[in-house]
Formats: C-alpha cells, sequence, structure tokens
C-alpha cells in the first residue's frame, strides 16, 4: 500500500449515514419497566382481547394461596402462563385467562392464629365469625399485594376480573357442586384412618403433605403365644418390627404372609443383648432371619420347623403391654401387604391407625379403638399411657417393653416420612368420623382414568404419574376441623346418623350463601335453611369445613362455566405436584358432576432450586426473591431466564447464571438498535420488490420465514426454550455477525437513494417486524419500548402496542432452500478467509480486513458455483478478492475444509478517508483520497 499524503478522515464524517436512536445502549430495565406498566394500564393493553368470529383458547389459572410474597415458582408459573397468552394472542385467539386466589384453608388460618397467640390469646376464645373476617381480611391483603407483584413481572391480564375463592358467588357455587355429590350418593361418612396433624387438630389431604427425612426408633418386639391349634408353637413368641411404637397401644392383631416361609427357632443358650433364654422359641421370617442373626452375631439355635404363614391360622398373642394393662389376645391374620424386605415378616396391625390395618381390620371384624385424641395424646380409655403425648411417650414405651422382656432391641432408622407442609410436624394415621367423597360409587374412579387417557399431558411421562395416583388414591376426604374455608353444608339426623338430602334444603343453603356468604352457615338459624317441613330438633349443622382442593377443583365451575363458557380449558399450566393436587382435584370433582376432565392439555413445569440443586429456604440462606431478582436486573432478565430453561425439569437459579442471561439480552438489545438507529427516516417508497433485492436479502428473508414458521409452532407447543434458542441464535449468527457486518458499509456509505440501501433496509423493517413480533412474549418490556421508539420516530403503525400485533403469515417466495444451501457454502469460504486474515492480523502483517486482498482456491464445484452472483469482497469484507483455479506458492489449506485453499496479501492501493477502503490511486494531486463510490456518494446526497 502506497504512502500518500491524506485528507483528514473528519471532513468525511459528516457524509455518513451514522445510526441514531433514542433506543439506548443501555437498558436500565429497573427503573423503565414501571412507565411500560403504566402504559399498558393507561392504554387497556391486556392479553385478554375479545374479537369476532375468533377461536378462544381457555388457560384456566390454578389458583396460589393468597398468602405471604412472592417466590420465583410464583414468576416461574405465571410468566409461562403470560408468555402463552401473548403468543396465543398473536396467534389470533381471543385468550380467556383470569388470575385467581386461593383464599381459604390452614395457612392463612395458621397466620392469623399466629396473630393471636403473639397477643396471648386462644384461638378458641375468639368468636368464629370474627375469626373468619380477620381471615377473610388477611386474604383480601394478600390478594393486592400479590396482584401488584405479579402486575412488576409483566403479568397481563384484566386485573379487575380476577378471582378468589372466597367471594360469595364463589362460595355459592363451591357449596352448590359440593351438595350434587351427596345428592347423587357419592358422599359418605366414614370412621377410618385419615392423615393426621396433631399440630393443627385437623385431617390434611395427600396434596398438603410433604415428605421428609427423620429419625425414628425402630423396635423388634416379642408378642408371646398364648392360644393355637398348633402344639408346637403355644410357648413360641411372635417378632414384630416396627418403626412407630407409639402405634402399639392401639395393637389388635398380627399380619403374616401366606406366601412367604418362616422358622421356628430354639435359642441353645442365653442372648442377653437381645432379652433371649436359653430354650426360648421365637418366630422370623425365613430370609429376614438370616439379616436379623447375622447383623447380631446370634449363633446357638436350632431350627425346629419351618412353614408357610397360614400354618399359623388360628393363633393368638398376649399384648407384650399386658402387665400395662393390655390384657387382651392379639389374633394372628392374613395379610396381603405383608412383605419379606424389612423387618421379620410379620407386620403388627393398628387398625386406627394405618390404611391397610384398617382393611384388615375391617375384613376381619375387628375392634376400631380410639387411641389418640386430636391434639396427639392417648384417650383416657387407653390403660397407662392415657393423656400422654404419643411424640413424647415412646422412650417410655420401649422401656416398659425392656422391663418386661419383651423388647428384643431397638435402633435409630432413618426415613422419609410423611410432615405437614404448613407446620412441618409429623403427622400421623389416626381413625376418625370424616365426609368422603367415594371413588367406587358410580365408577368414579373409572371415569377418571379413561378422562385421564384422552388428555395431552406434557411431559408424556405426567400420563403415568398421574393414572398411578388415581388408580390407587383411597376415597377423598374433603372434610377438615378447622374454621376458615366453605363449610360442609349438611344437616344430620339425630337419631340415623344420616345425611339429610333434600334438593329444596339445599337450594335455599346455596341462595342464603350467595346473598350472604359462608358465614351465614355458622351464623343463621337451622330454620333459615331447614323451612318449616322439618323437627329442627332431629337435625344439627355438620360445623366441618371443606378440603380446599375442592375449592380449587370446582373452580372450572365458578371462574369459566358460570360465565357461559362450556367448552373444556385449552390448557391447566402448573407444578409437577399438583399432579397430587389441583390437577386430581379438578379431575375427579369434573369427572363426577359433569363426566369428563375440564382441561384438554396439563402441562407441568419443575421446581426453582438454587445453583446446587437444593430447595430454597431462609434457614439455609440461599434463597432468591423475584423482588430480589428485578431490583438488580429487571424483569425482562427474570423473563428471558425462565424462557431459555428446560422448564419440564426442575431449574436451578444463581445470581451467575442470571449474569449470563443479561448477557444474552446485551446482544439482542443491541441488534433492536442497530436497526432502529439504521432505519432513521424510513420511507415505505424505499421499498425494493422481492425479485429485485440481491442475493443476500433474500438469504435473510428466507432465514425469517424459516425461524418464523419454527418459533410460531414452538410457541403452540409451549417449546419456549427452542423458540429463543433460534432467536437468539439468528440476532448473533445471522444479524450482528453477518448480515449487519456485512451490510454497515451500504448502510453507512452508499448514497442515501441507492438500491442497494434500500435493499438492504427493506429487508432490515422485516427483521426488526419480526424480532419484535417473535421477542414481546418473552421480553414484553423490552419489546414494547423498541416498538414504541419506531412508532414514534420512524414509522407509526395502527396497532399501539407491540403486544396487539398479530403473527402474519410470510410470503410463499421468501421461502428458498436453495439459497439456504448456496449461502451455507458461501459462509464456509468466508469463514477460512476470515481464519487466515486473523493470522495475518497477528502476524502484524494487515491491520483490517479491508487491507487484504484473498486470493481463493476453490476445489469444490458446489464452493465454486456458490459465488456465482455474489459481491465477494463485499461479503468478505475486503477491497478486492481473486478466485485462482490452481494453488500457487504461498496457499495454504484450510483445516476444515480441504477443498479451500487460500493466500493472503497486503492490497495495494491507498485507504479511502470515508469509507476506510482501499482503492488504486492515480496520483493525481487533486485528489482528496477518496473512493469512486464515496465521491459519487457525496455529490448525490448534496
Amino acid at each position: 500500500m502506497k504512502c500518500v499524503k491524506k485528507t483528514k478522515m473528519t471532513e468525511f464524517t459528516k457524509t455518513i449515514h451514522l445510526p441514531s436512536t433514542s433506543f439506548s445502549m443501555k437498558a436500565n430495565l429497573v427503573h423503565n419497566e414501571e412507565k411500560w406498566i403504566k402504559f399498558w394500564e393507561e392504554n387497556t393493553v391486556s392479553t385478554t382481547f375479545k374479537k369476532e368470529n375468533t377461536n378462544n383458547f381457555i388457560l384456566h389459572d390454578g389458583p396460589p394461596y393468597a398468602n405471604g410474597h412472592l417466590h420465583l415458582g410464583h414468576a416461574l408459573n405465571k410468566i409461562l402462563k403470560d408468555i402463552i397468552c401473548r403468543a396465543y394472542i398473536k396467534l389470533g385467539f381471543n385468550v380467556d385467562y383470569i388470575p385467581g386466589w386461593d383464599c381459604h384453608g390452614l395457612p392463612i388460618e395458621w397466620k392469623v392464629e399466629e396473630k393471636y397467640r403473639k397477643s396471648g390469646k386462644n384461638k378458641d376464645e375468639i368468636d368464629q365469625i370474627k375469626f373468619r373476617d380477620e381471615c377473610r381480611k388477611f386474604a383480601a391483603s394478600w390478594v393486592e399485594i400479590q396482584c401488584d407483584e405479579f402486575k412488576r413481572l409483566g403479568i397481563s391480564c384484566d386485573w379487575e376480573k380476577k378471582y378468589t375463592t372466597m367471594t360469595n358467588e364463589s362460595e355459592s357455587i363451591i357449596v352448590s357442586e359440593f351438595l350434587k355429590f351427596l345428592e347423587d350418593g357419592r358422599l359418605y361418612l366414614g370412621h377410618k384412618p385419615v392423615m393426621w396433624s396433631v399440630v393443627e387438630k385437623t385431617a390434611l389431604a395427600e396434596a398438603e403433605v410433604e415428605y421428609q427425612e427423620k429419625k425414628s426408633t425402630s423396635i423388634y418386639v416379642k408378642f408371646p403365644i398364648r392360644k393355637s391349634n398348633k402344639d408346637a408353637v403355644k410357648d413360641a413368641s411372635i417378632i414384630i418390627w416396627t418403626t412407630t411404637p407409639w402405634t402399639l397401644p392401639g395393637n389388635r392383631a398380627i399380619a403374616f404372609s401366606e406366601k412367604l416361609d418362616y422358622k421356628l427357632i430354639l435359642f441353645t443358650e442365653d442372648f442377653i443383648e437381645l432379652n433371649i433364654k436359653k430354650n426360648e422359641k421365637i418366630i422370623f421370617e425365613k430370609k429376614l432371619l438370616k439379616v436379623f442373626f447375622e447383623k447380631y452375631g446370634v449363633e446357638n439355635y436350632k431350627v425346629l420347623d419351618e412353614f408357610k404363614g397360614d400354618y399359623l391360622e388360628k393363633t393368638f398373642c398376649e399384648h407384650p403391654l399386658k402387665k400395662n394393662g393390655f390384657n387382651f389376645l392379639v389374633p394372628l391374620l392374613s395379610g396381603e401387604h405383608v412383605t419379606d424386605e424389612t423387618g421379620s415378616g410379620f407386620v403388627h396391625i393398628a387398625p386406627g391407625h394405618g390404611l391397610e390395618d384398617f382393611e384388615i381390620g375391617k375384613k376381619f371384624g375387628l375392634e376400631i379403638p380410639k387411641t389418640v385424641e386430636n391434639n396427639g395424646t392417648y384417650s383416657a380409655n387407653v390403660p397407662f399411657f392415657s393423656g400422654k403425648h404419643i411424640f413424647k411417650v415412646e422412650k417410655e414405651i420401649v422401656d416398659k417393653l425392656n422391663d418386661e422382656k419383651m423388647l428384643l432391641c431397638s435402633s435409630d432408622f432413618n426415613h422419609s416420612y410423611p410432615h405437614s407442609w404448613r407446620s412441618k410436624a409429623p403427622l400421623i394415621y389416626r381413625a376418625t368420623s370424616q365426609w368422603f367423597i367415594s371413588m367406587k360409587e358410580k365408577d368414579l374412579r373409572e371415569s377418571a382414568l379413561k378422562a385421564i387417557d384422552k388428555v395431552n399431558w406434557i411431559p408424556k411421562t405426567s400420563k403415568n404419574r398421574i393414572l398411578s395416583m388415581v388408580s390407587e388414591r383411597p376415597d377423598w376426604c374433603v372434610s377438615r376441623q378447622r374454621s376458615w374455608g366453605v363449610p360442609i353444608t349438611i344437616f344430620v339426623n339425630n337419631k340415623t346418623g344420616e345425611p339429610l338430602i333434600d334438593k329444596e334444603v339445599n337450594k335455599r343453603i346455596v341462595s342464603k350463601v350467595y346473598d350472604k356468604g359462608t358465614d351465614i352457615w355458622f351464623s343463621g338459624s337451622k330454620e333459615l335453611f331447614l323451612g318449616s317441613n322439618y323437627n329442627l330438633e332431629e337435625f344439627e349443622k355438620v360445623t366441618d369445613i371443606l378440603d380446599v382442593w375442592f375449592d380449587s377443583g370446582s373452580s372450572h365451575a365458578f371462574v369459566l362455566k358460570n360465565r357461559g363458557i362450556k367448552e373444556k380449558s385449552d390448557l391447566y399450566l402448573e407444578g409437577s405436584d399438583q399432579h397430587r393436587g389441583w390437577f386430581q382435584s379438578s379431575l375427579l370433582e369434573s369427572c363426577a358432576i359433569y363426566g369428563d376432565s375440564p382441561f384438554k392439555t396439563v402441562l407441568t413445569h419443575g421446581f426453582v432450586l438454587d445453583e446446587k440443586g437444593k430447595k430454597m429456604s431462609k434457614s439455609m440462606g440461599n434463597v432468591i426473591s423475584p423482588e430480589d431478582v428485578i431490583k438488580k436486573y429487571g424483569a425482562d432478565i427474570l423473563r428471558l431466564w425462565v424462557s431459555t430453561s428446560n422448564y419440564n425439569e426442575d431449574l436451578k437459579i444463581s445470581y451467575q447464571s442470571l449474569d449470563r442471561q443479561t448477557e444474552i439480552y446485551r446482544k439482542i438489545r443491541n441488534s433492536l438498535r442497530f436497526l432502529l438507529g439504521n432505519l432513521k427516516d424510513w420511507n415505505n417508497k424505499e421499498i425494493i420488490e422481492h425479485e429485485e433485492l440481491p442475493l443476500l436479502e433474500k438469504y435473510i428473508r428466507h432465514e425469517i420465514y424459516k425461524i418464523h414458521s419454527t418459533v410460531i409452532e414452538s410457541f403452540k407447543k409451549y417449546n419456549f426454550h427452542k423458540a429463543f434458542q433460534l432467536i437468539s441464535s439468528f440476532c448473533n449468527n445471522e444479524l450482528s455477525s453477518f448480515f449487519f457486518d456485512i451490510r454497515k458499509d451500504v448502510l453507512y456509505c452508499d448514497p442515501l437513494n441507492s438500491k442497494s440501501r434500500f435493499s438492504s433496509r427493506t429487508v432490515m423493517v422485516d427483521i426488526f417486524k419480526n424480532l419484535i413480533n417473535w421477542l414481546s412474549p418473552v421480553l414484553a418490556f423490552t419489546s414494547e419500548e423498541a416498538w414504541q421508539c419506531w412508532k414514534k420516530e420512524i414509522q407509526n403503525e395502527e396497532e399501539k402496542s407491540c403486544h396487539e400485533v398479530h403473527y402474519k403469515k410470510l410470503p410463499e417466495n421468501w421461502k428458498n432452500n436453495e439459497l439456504e444451501k448456496q449461502w451455507g457454502f458461501i459462509k464456509v469460504i468466508r469463514k477460512a478467509v476470515s481464519y487466515f486474515i486473523e493470522k495475518k492480523r497477528e502476524q502484524k502483517i494487515i491491520k483490517s480486513s479491508l487491507e487484504a486482498k484473498p486470493y481463493i482456491y476453490l476445489g469444490n464445484k458446489n464452493l465454486k458455483q456458490s459465488i456465482i452472483g455474489v459481491d465477494l469482497k463485499e461479503i468478505l469484507i475486503t477491497s478486492d478478492v481473486q478466485i485462482v483455479d490452481e494453488k500457487g506458492p504461498g496457499f495454504e489449506t484450510y483445516e476444515e475444509d480441504n477443498d479451500i485453499a487460500i493466500k493472503i496479501e497486503l492490497f495495494d492501493g491507498v485507504k479511502c478517508n470515508r469509507c476506510w477502503k482501499i482503492f488504486k490511486f492515480n496520483g493525481q494531486s487533486s485528489e482528496s483520497f477518496i473512493c469512486k463510490r464515496c465521491k459519487d456518494a457525496i455529490n448525490t446526497n448534496l
């Protein structure tokens, strides 16, 4: 390159068309997002537009508890729903999405009780109506707080139409739905074991139970045989194993398996460690005996006999706590649930403290004793332990067994155990009188299983999960012994114990609840509901409340059907734990009353965990809240994190992962800024017809067409991370590092009215509009900011918000697979040239690609054909290029494609002071050192 005196480049800066836009490089989302929330509210921009002759899309919102600030699980759930709603608006659907809140139940009641406890008051001292009103106010306050927090996440819907389970209308429909179960014989009052919280003094649903590791005391206990028709076993002891010693006072039988093999053992020496004396006999399952003896080193024994379990029929044992008042015989009974996996091959049966125990008791007519009170203390009828708390007396029970030589051994045992999800206290099975919905009556289980088969479950594996749960679930216990909730509006006959089934009475109940709310059940007289047709003294109101899962499970009735929507919801979307919660209660309620499921598709997401995959908790100090994220990054970064994650699995989050999302966001924002800056003064008169566009612009349109189709299909299938991967890749690989890189020269330096510049800008308009349309369901705030900038600075549009712009079918002639193949080869050539230019730059032979002249050998027909009709130096961003037929000295073969060889030389010329390209200098002193293209551009622009 010749050394010549150059004119200062600053003389030509004002002639270059540099980008200009108010869309800043720095997003400042934390501050600016609030502005767009206000804009949406003032302009009634919502995800619930209604147009005639348009298909509906119904997303029924599973109601979160109105209790406490939002956590990231809430954010994940609502952002996913919002992305879907915004996408379906763009697909041309009428979206029906009404946000809801679950306002009854233990979590809220527990918080109100806490307030009373802090002031030294007992909840039982408070008037019930006053207490319920406190709960109502507490729930209402959190509905408003959570509502504002959801808005800050960019969740868009008609918030004024939000539903709660505690309005008169909602409660009246819940009552109406519940009474239908009574009227058609599906509801019954039963006495059986249920999951019971001794802390909260109520039965709990399976969905209110969480399993945690618990250290229990496991014991092997002797039950001496006192009666049998088999002489050989009369002086032996049955050995049972249990991890709940507190249930032994409720023991009424021992179960064996008819399929297992048992051994009758005689000890030939004392074994003090196991409270065994010489010549003592025990009976133990064969396989488990070997494990037990190896563990304790038992060697001195004889096997007297071996038999199947049914050999022990008609055998009775002495209760091991006989000397403490348990003076009754315990029968040995066959039980199908007995296995040889752990223990001794025998299971002690306490019919009031286990479902399988209860079923055996019912089968064989055993007494179901009342052993434990609602607060966890032994009942007055329990010998010796009466009034003592079950969890505090276990050591005493073990000591008593040891004193009486009935204990073989005890040890700590760690296992997964049910706990209350609210109080975190361990639960027990306790036999109580509760109201149940029968799974067998009128084939509810069968109906639900058939309905499951017709639903689209995402992911597919979730179908097997709910099938298993419904197949095995017991009857639905719907009564709770609490105060805050929808009451079980049933009258029971004092003499018969039977519920009153009278449709006129039920209509009256529903009507009164609609007018006055459910408090009327507790404050109103019996006559108010029963009228004059019944003797009021013969009936009592049930004072229990309904399981809150029935409330939310019937929400499809009061949120959708009550508004005249007869079709099923298109989508239910919640966390995977709702297979045993809301999905199941909704399914059972709808199948029983309406004969089918209330949903077409059920989509589940995982849980949000910390960076190590652990559950977040305040005690561990690993909690990241939505508020934390918004204050540091802005809601769009959280929305971006959701969209780029595989939400079907559990999601890990950390500030490091959010930093990575910020980098992805920055690249996308820069793409939008480049487009807006270079489309200033755009006029539709610039539009160039597709057939007249350069090949590069046609290729970019093909990419837009291809991505548009895939993004739309991905949104339809709720595959957001695939959609966003495509969008992000398009911004990085097709735009920033390719199309924008190549076309900067045309945009900045070509004449304003040149066809080349018009062509680039024509396609850039296509890029911008489609990119905003793809991004807006996810980056709701940033897309709006860019769209309003477009409207204000470049071209006004009919739609007041980007969220009102529908997806449009793109012209078919944009699609060109052959062009995609061609540019695939061109990109390989470009990459190869860039590689060798970079080597020269590292060697300090050249400073930029514009100083290089590549000589390119292409040994492949496809590569040669690909460059036909293409200005290769424009694509390579070099000042010159030469294609050669043979490789000469200095050529290097490209490692990634042996059909390409390249030699890079310094192009001999001078640098244009305007565009910086190298051109051949003619030596005339009048030259201002600008190339002919730039000289023409300056003259044309002037």
